[in-house]
């Protein structure tokens, strides 16, 4: 089955086919960097990772770029209130992004760009849109002649006419029509500024993304990815400016990801609804943020909850036990010759079955949801094999390894876990393996009584016991 893609402007999932064969080129919607991250950035940015890691999965060479916007009115705004430089906001908060990205197992972008990095590529682009009569300077400000692209308006499905009533020139702009947008801002008094053909002043917001992804990816990318509520204006104006610009189509397939909501309203900081990434943290690991993130297909809109949150590290602690499960039993067979017992030949089947099915899903869009399910038929499979027929499980290399490498795969993928699937005796102090030791033979010994004393005390210092037909082990809670 080929990868098809839903593409936001065709409207339709169509095969993917590279520009250049066996590379790829993803330029994702980074932050505005006046705040730290929220949520809902983490939607963005863990969805643009899982799909980037399927196409490293298939063999694709990725360059990945995620830009940050470090200058725009919120930025000045947030530096003037606390009496700094605006470049402490910015750095600020980008450390904290990146902080926070490796907390929830994103791979780093092949390139971070920032907007005031690439000022001489963005002026060259505002030159060429002048040149071509798509763009005009009026007293240091510079916009974009929105009607000399006949089908603006063609990604967000909006007609220009309908626009028209909702524009309006704010005050201090010297528009020729409403629906023009600014290239390039002439500086007010005390603002950062860089020297430009029409005298100092900074980007505008949209016209950054077209200079940086041309720039980094050429003049046709494969993939443009960013939140829904970034369609119109930005995207609509990312497209109309670089096609202008170039005289070529600027994306392959555009790919937006549903909004994450906070009781029915959009997470975002101008609402006031939003979580802090720092603040989720306290309370669940990156993995479990990761795999709530992932749960449910990226371009649908998602409700974030507590409760959610819960059921994710749940369902993420189940995964985790059946891995330990596994390494714990390939651990007892050691090198010795595998054994071919039918749970075990049941087992294989299963791993073949869940990743035909997996990948599948993936190819689908990128539906990680769906294929998180098959990964979990998988582990029932394992589980309930297991409760009928320990021994036959247990002897079986063959049936451990095939679930085990199929997860191993999966994981490559979902991005679960920092470290590889987790192991029995993962980071487990030897005075902690010494007690579950000391239980496993109180229990022999049917000294219950101190078998329970020696749970509550490995429960006290943070670890569970998984109580086996063959054993007790230990991971940390």
């Amino acid at each position: 089955m080929p990868l098809r893609v839903y593409d936001t402007l065709k409207q339709k999932k169509t095969d993917f086919v590279p520009i250049h064969p066996g590379k790829v080129g993803m330029y994702v919607c980074g932050m505005t960097v006046q705040d730290k991250p929220h949520m809902g950035h983490m939607l963005a940015f863990v969805s643009g990772d899982m799909i980037r890691r399927y196409l490293m999965y298939l063999g694709f060479d990725v360059v990945y770029v995620q830009n940050f916007t470090d200058i725009d009115d919120k930025i000045i705004d947030r530096a003037t209130k606390e009496g700094v430089d605006y470049r402490v906001v910015v750095e600020r908060n980008i450390e904290a992004y990146h902080r926070i990205a490796r907390e929830v197992n994103i791979l780093p972008a092949t390139h971070y760009p920032y907007a005031t990095h690439h000022i001489p590529e963005i002026i060259a682009m505002v030159e060429t849109l002048i040149a071509k009569g798509h763009a005009y300077a009026v007293d240091g400000d510079v916009y974009f002649r929105v009607r000399t692209k006949p089908d603006y308006g063609k990604l967000s499905k909006r007609d220009i006419d309908d626009l028209i009533s909702g524009s309006r020139v704010e005050v201090g702009e010297k528009k020729e029509d409403p629906l023009d947008f600014a290239l390039w801002k002439a500086s007010k008094p005390g603002e950062p500024a860089w020297d430009s053909p029409w005298g100092k002043g900074r980007p505008g917001w949209h016209i950054e993304c077209s200079a940086m992804a041309v720039k980094i990816l050429g003049e046709t990318v494969d993939f443009h990815g960013g939140g829904e509520d970034l369609i119109f204006p930005h995207h609509e104006n990312e497209l109309a400016q670089s096609e202008c610009a170039t005289g070529k189509e600027f994306v392959r397939s555009w790919m937006h990801n549903g909004l994450l909501n906070l009781r029915g309203q959009k997470m975002s900081k101008s609402t006031g609804h939003f979580f802090a990434m720092e603040d989720v943290l306290k309370e669940f690991r990156g993995g479990v943020v990761r795999f709530y993130l992932l749960s449910t297909h990226f371009r649908s809109q998602m409700e974030f909850s507590r409760e959610r949150l819960e059921n994710a590290r749940a369902a993420l602690e189940r995964l985790e036990n059946a891995c330990r499960s596994m390494d714990e039993r390939l651990g007892r067979l050691g090198s010795g010759p595998s054994v071919s017992t039918p749970a075990g030949r049941k087992l294989v089947e299963a791993a073949r079955e869940a990743k035909t099915r997996f990948l599948e899903a993936m190819d689908d869009d990128f539906n990680s949801a769906g294929a998180i399910g098959h990964l979990f038929d998988l582990i029932k499979t394992y589980n309930v094999l297991l409760d009928q027929d320990e021994a036959s499980v247990a002897q079986s290399r063959e049936g451990l390894e095939a679930v085990w490498s199929a997860l191993t795969e999966f994981d490559r993928i979902l991005g679960l876990f920092k470290n590889g699937l987790p192991r029995t005796q993962e980071d487990i102090p030897a005075d902690v393996q010494k007690l579950v030791a000391d239980r496993n033979k109180a229990k022999q010994e049917k000294n219950f009584q101190l078998a329970d004393e020696i749970r509550r005390q490995l429960n006290d210092q943070g670890f569970v016991i998984l109580d086996t037909h063959s054993g007790s082990t230990v991971r940390r809670r």
